[in-house]
């Protein structure tokens, strides 16, 4: 498979599939056991561990089901915690646009056991989005939220990606979320299938 730049693949398929774990393999948290993995014209697979590490903080962002929030930081140092590594000097104005982008101005100082899962699905596409990256992995985005809520993130989720231009790969069993994307892949028995 191949994504290209600002488009957005859904990959669906039954439990236990594989779909999580090629969210891994594209991402370089895994290596495949056969073939390559390539990102930005560059053999992801062939590098060790810590170049894919150091690739993957320059290129991608990701969020999951389970939002992945650090606790003991608030909402702010969350966002910012990814630039900071980068050495973005401006880290918490950037945090802070995001963050009121996402419509979570006001809660900038709150720590993520305070909010609502819909509001902490925000916090983590903030971060992820204010890294700028190409490629954004979505597992399973809105999986803990209620049907309102996770309406309301996928929205942002996909206007972020108009906007920015970035490659989304979304993993879900929605398959209304999934028709929205501009391809739809589907996994059965370790094979991909769809447009």
């Amino acid at each position: 498979m191949t994504v290209l730049p600002g488009e957005s693949v859904a990959i669906t398929g039954p439990s236990g599939s594989g779909k999580s774990t090629l969210l891994g393999i594209l991402a370089g948290l895994d290596v495949p056991s056969s073939g390559t993995v390539s990102l930005a014209g560059e053999s992801f697979s062939a590098l060790n561990e810590d170049e894919r590490a150091v690739r993957r903080g320059e290129l991608c962002a990701f969020v999951f089901q389970s939002f992945h929030l650090v606790s003991d930081l608030n909402v702010l140092e969350n966002v910012m915690l990814p630039l900071e590594i980068r050495g973005t000097r401006d880290a918490a104005q950037v945090a802070g646009q995001w963050l009121e982008r996402v419509g979570l101005g006001h809660r900038l100082k709150h720590f993520p056991t305070t909010l609502s899962g819909g509001e902490q699905q925000r916090v983590a596409l903030a971060r992820a989005f204010a890294v700028a990256p190409r490629l954004l992995f979505a597992d399973e985005p809105t999986g803990s939220l209620d049907h309102a809520n996770g309406q309301r993130v996928i929205d942002m989720l996909f206007a972020m990606n108009q906007e920015a231009g970035t490659a989304l790969v979304l993993v879900t069993h929605d398959d209304q979320l999934a028709a929205r994307c501009s391809r739809h892949l589907r996994l059965d028995e370790g094979r991909l299938n769809g447009q």
